[in-house]
């Protein structure tokens, strides 16, 4: 597979929650997760030779998170600290230079951005980023709350729509429009 972007050192790609519990076979599985693989690792690999960053975010829940059915939240457990589910896909290309950002660390907050409580906006600033091209999971749900808070943040953002799944097919339309009214290029 090619890249879809041409890439520099102002750029950041985001690949958002490509993780064990997300693909096929996972607590909280989106269809086709695992197969946008090849395609994210083919845009890892363009911006590694561009000179842009890599991020990779990831739910990193404690055991008891607010967001679990248990609890009285809408999601089943999933992506719990330390465990084979929270881990990034293996086949996922990420090196010792991918910065990692783990969201919704505390018992008592949710977190669906990237950008929610990490810090990531006010880094990626200091490193003089522009454009933040982000893929992953889910596009109805992280992938969605990534990209408006990437705008929100001043940061002129793509979404590669190919290499992101959602977990309802049907929310695709409307989302794609809330990206392009909230001023994000979306890329099928």
């Amino acid at each position: 597979m090619t890249a879809q972007v041409d890439y520099g050192p102002r750029d950041a790609l985001l690949v958002v929650d490509m993780q064990n519990d997300f693909c096929e076979g996972g607590a909280l599985a989106v269809e086709g997760g695992g197969g946008l693989v090849p395609g994210i690792n083919a845009e890892i690999d363009a911006a590694r030779q561009a000179g842009a960053l890599i991020i990779a975010s990831r739910d990193w829940h404690p055991i008891d998170h607010i967001s679990f059915e248990h609890r009285g939240g809408p999601w089943p457990v999933h992506c719990v600290q330390d465990t084979e589910g929270a881990a990034f896909h293996p086949d996922l290309a990420l090196d010792d230079t991918t910065i990692r950002v783990s969201k919704a660390t505390a018992f008592d907050a949710d977190a669906y951005s990237a950008f929610d409580g990490t810090g990531l906006a006010g880094y990626l600033k200091e490193k003089g980023i522009e454009r933040v091209v982000i893929c992953g999971l889910a596009l109805d749900v992280c992938v969605r709350a990534t990209v408006l808070a990437a705008r929100d943040a001043g940061f002129a953002t793509l979404l590669l729509g190919q290499l992101s799944a959602a977990v309802e097919p049907d929310a695709v339309p409307d989302c794609r429009r809330e990206f392009e009214d909230a001023g994000a290029e979306v890329r099928a």
